[in-house]
């Protein structure tokens, strides 16, 4: 009869295991709980999360900071919570759970609960900031919030450098709010996306007959931003002849329209963005030295996403917030795959890139766990990308030397991304204009 009875109480336990994997496949790290707050079982997770320090029939309020009281409230209300858990992480800082109860009932009767965790990645003891629509609890940055403020207060030409998607328009945005030119248009310019004779256009205007298919007088973006701020993506992309002309509205403060020969004057502050270093290119005699001075007043680096990898989880846990909120699905967590695969990605778009992928996996997936199988293709291991054999200098978009770029390059990176040429671009830290053109010179297809 003994016999029997650890039969039947083994046979229980490998039940609940068997329960507890497969509800933590759904709902992540899982703890079951008996009436009076003890635990009754860990899933493998929620062990490791936990510590070895967590076992059955301890009082679970136990291994955190709060009180048992504390936990009772967080219990009953059945939603989200934050606590502490009592033992320090090897720096010394403690580490914060997302706690969610279920209520569990034998008909009418309460017989506990199961709790799901969640690692929560803003750091307790660090700072987070919002700052103009940029999030951040990375040190780095912060100093960084400090620095455009006081450029916002000058009227010094100020470069913004950083790699597609690390917010360069967020920071032109804000020093342009952040100044005494805020009641003033802001006006912004990809450099990059036009031809030069229509970019001259935009920029200075013409005259009713310039050209053909000018019908009528257009003042163009320098006098459209009068008494604000007109912001220069992709500067580094500006033909010489181009960089000569706006060199000269910089040191007149006139322009002279495309077609007409009076300048006009023009009171704009000039804040410029570019992913590549302008001192290599005027050593490669691509841009000129006497406008990088005048543009380069105030230089501003922003780092890549990958450099500040405190930032990555808890962005992705702020855009699906964002996408909770619009209805529809809601995600409460990642998979532990899921949080490994986002860590471990080289993000070559940068914050834009993670709030696509962050909407792709809302989209795709469903339930309350987002996995890994509902990222996109490329986070697989087969398909995830990794650095092109590119030369050493063009490697990096940081470097500034997109030129060397080849055509068999831009065919490897399209491979990699199944001819997505969006991504393909970003891989190699060009524009997709420049993409395009490259192909369009080597005279292959520049279209789908």
């Amino acid at each position: 009869m003994k016999e029997t009875s650890l039969k039947t109480a083994a046979l229980t336990e490998e039940a609940l295991r068997q329960a507890l994997r497969a509800l933590e496949a759904v709902a992540g790290p899982t703890v079951l709980l008996d009436g009076q707050g003890r635990l009754l079982a860990l899933g493998a997770e929620a062990r490791a999360l936990l510590g070895p320090t967590s076992s059955p029939g301890q009082r679970f309020h136990e291994g955190f900071t709060g009180t048992e009281e504390e936990l009772r409230t967080l219990l009953r209300s059945q939603r989200e919570g934050l606590l502490s858990l009592g033992q320090p992480m090897r720096n010394g800082k403690l580490r914060l759970l997302r706690v969610r109860a279920t209520a569990l009932a034998e008909g009418n009767r309460s017989t506990g609960h199961a709790v799901h965790l969640a690692p929560c990645h803003v750091d307790p003891n660090s700072r987070e900031e919002t700052f103009q629509g940029l999030w951040t609890q990375d040190l780095r940055m912060r100093r960084l919030f400090r620095i455009i403020e006081k450029a916002a207060r000058t009227e010094a030409s100020v470069l913004v450098r950083g790699e597609s998607g690390t917010g360069k328009e967020l920071v032109a945005n804000a020093l342009h709010t952040l100044s005494a030119r805020a009641r003033g248009p802001f006006r912004a310019i990809n450099c990059a996306a036009l031809s030069p004779t229509l970019l001259e256009s935009e920029l200075f205007g013409h005259v009713r007959g310039a050209f053909t298919g000018a019908v009528r007088d257009s003042p163009g973006h320098f006098r459209l931003a009068q008494g604000g701020t007109l912001f220069l993506d992709e500067v580094a992309e500006l033909p010489l002849e181009l960089q000569a002309k706006l060199l000269r509205v910089l040191e007149t403060r006139t322009v002279i329209p495309v077609g007409g020969r009076e300048p006009v004057s023009v009171d704009v502050r000039i804040v410029a963005a570019t992913h590549r270093a302008l001192r290599r290119e005027v050593e490669q005699g691509h841009f000129r030295a006497d406008l990088m001075y005048r543009l380069r007043v105030v230089p501003i680096f922003l780092p890549s996403l990958r450099e500040r990898p405190g930032d990555i989880l808890p962005l992705a846990e702020r855009f699906l917030a964002e996408l909770n909120a619009r209805g529809g699905r809601q995600v409460l967590r990642f998979s532990s795959r899921a949080r490994r695969q986002l860590q471990e990605y080289a993000w070559p778009g940068n914050v834009r890139e993670l709030r696509n992928v962050m909407e792709y996996a809302h989209v795709m997936g469903e339930g309350p766990t987002l996995t890994e199988a509902e990222l996109p293709p490329e986070f697989n291991e087969q398909a995830r990308p990794v650095r092109l054999p590119l030369a050493p200098e063009s490697a990096s978009a940081s470097t500034g030397a997109t030129r060397d770029i080849g055509i068999e390059d831009i065919r490897r990176a399209l491979e990699q991304t199944r001819g997505n040429r969006a991504r393909a671009a970003t891989l190699l830290g060009i524009s997709r204009v420049t993409l395009w053109r490259r192909l369009r010179e080597a005279g292959g297809p520049s279209e789908h």
